[in-house]
């Protein structure tokens, strides 16, 4: 195993695949080396839709040797730690790996244990994650017969915000086609349902046509799985008293000893565990003061170190972190190393902060939310010739988007490195 790349990529995932093909595409002479341990390859946009039970979960899974661009040397390995002054990366079996430029996006990890007893909870009988296992979601889903279905997320950033609605949304409907009577609820630690009005503005439609009770400003704190029993702070800034009505249907209780903590009994728990950077990122000098990649902002060029780039998940960006923010990431990266390799410098493009969620609303029906840094509605022109003229309204022409289009266009092109 050589020591030494003219480019060294962290991460086999969407960022990682897609930077290396888009650099060979356009020049094929470049030596690249790709970090990544993993044998698997998942397309985890379609978890959700698993979850749900309208997606099979094995046609998320690839062999990573099968999305791997011909052409980058696999290093099959985990990166442990940087050097960025010597231009090194040290990994676990093949020792110190220099490179003249690096890419790093390693995605992020789960971190439950910063939700009291969630890692004891997790998985097991009726609290689940789409997240982490698909497959369960749907097992309990199916076999809920009543009840509070308790649906929340962490107060860390998460891989793709819509998702624990999302999930919230197919039980719901669910629930109501299988006339079982539920009482879901959804709490976030946040104050809106979402940050884009346009799309906001519809999901209060959707929460009203479940009747499901939205509960902002609710941050999980702790998981009793055997109880099922979840409690929440109640983070409404400049308030510090929450009130909650004792005999309402729901059961949420203030707890005494807790000020402003309020507990919730479930029958089933869907929930986004605590995220975070991968432990080595953390604990490396490359990270801004909330623990992510510290990169610029629009050139996605490290703050720091003028030959590292990052884009993803793990990147420090006021953005959603989606696969179709990294679709607009890594055509900024490539450009500006392929910038840097002829001229010297980098070029002017520039990373507006662009992110989509498909927020898929139940059996058959998805809003598309587009947006930039300022959270901007900003709609592809594109989706005129699906037929789609409003798509922060619910479609069924978005639904076969996520469920046929958007797979195909991940596999066949934007692995392939194609700009899409």
């Amino acid at each position: 195993m050589k020591s030494h790349y003219q480019i060294l990529i962290i991460g086999g995932g969407t960022a990682g695949i897609m930077s290396a093909a888009n650099l060979l595409q356009k020049d094929k002479s470049l030596d690249i080396g790709l970090i990544e341990p993993a044998n698997t390859h998942y397309y985890q946009p379609a978890w959700t839709l698993v979850g749900g039970g309208t997606y099979n979960y094995d046609k998320t899974a690839r062999p990573m040797s099968s999305v791997m661009p011909k052409g980058v040397t696999w290093i099959k390995d985990y990166a442990e730690s940087f050097d960025p002054e010597q231009n090194g990366v040290t990994t676990k079996a093949n020792g110190k790996i220099t490179y003249d430029f690096l890419i790093v996006c390693p995605g992020l990890v789960m971190e439950p244990s910063m939700i009291d007893g969630l890692e004891e909870s997790l998985g097991k009988g009726v609290v689940c994650s789409n997240y982490t296992n698909p497959n369960h979601t749907y097992e309990v889903i199916k076999n809920f017969k009543g009840g509070n279905a308790l649906f929340t997320q962490p107060t860390t950033p998460i891989k793709c915000g819509g998702a624990p609605q999302k999930i919230a949304y197919l039980a719901a409907d669910n629930f109501r086609r299988n006339k079982v009577n539920a009482n879901v609820i959804f709490a976030i630690p946040g104050g809106v349902i979402f940050g884009v009005k346009e799309i906001a503005t519809t999901l209060h439609e959707v929460i009203s046509r479940y009747g499901i009770h939205f509960r902002p400003f609710y941050a999980p704190v702790k998981i009793d799985g055997e109880n099922r029993i979840a409690t929440f702070k109640y983070v409404k800034p400049g308030e510090n008293q929450c009130v909650v009505n004792e005999n309402n249907k729901l059961g949420e209780k203030l707890v005494a000893e807790g000020e402003n903590t309020v507990t919730i009994p479930f029958d089933m728990l869907h929930l986004a565990p605590p995220q975070a950077a991968p432990k080595f990122i953390r604990e490396s000098t490359l990270v801004n003061d909330a623990g992510w990649l510290n990169v610029d902002h629009h050139t996605l060029r490290h703050n720091k170190y003028a030959n590292i780039f990052g884009l993803g998940d793990v990147a420090g960006l006021p953005t959603a972190k989606t696969g179709a923010a990294i679709r607009k990431q890594v055509p900024i990266v490539v450009d500006n190393i392929l910038k840097l390799l002829s001229l010297g410098d980098i070029g002017n493009k520039s990373y507006n902060g662009y992110s989509s969620c498909p927020l898929v609303t139940g059996s058959g029906k998805m809003v598309l939310a587009e947006f930039d840094y300022d959270q901007n509605f900003t709609p592809d022109p594109k989706l005129k010739n699906m037929l789609v003229f409003d798509s922060s309204k619910e479609h069924w022409r978005l639904w076969m988007l996520k469920k046929y289009g958007l797979p195909y266009l991940y596999w066949n092109k934007m692995l392939k490195g194609q700009e899409v």
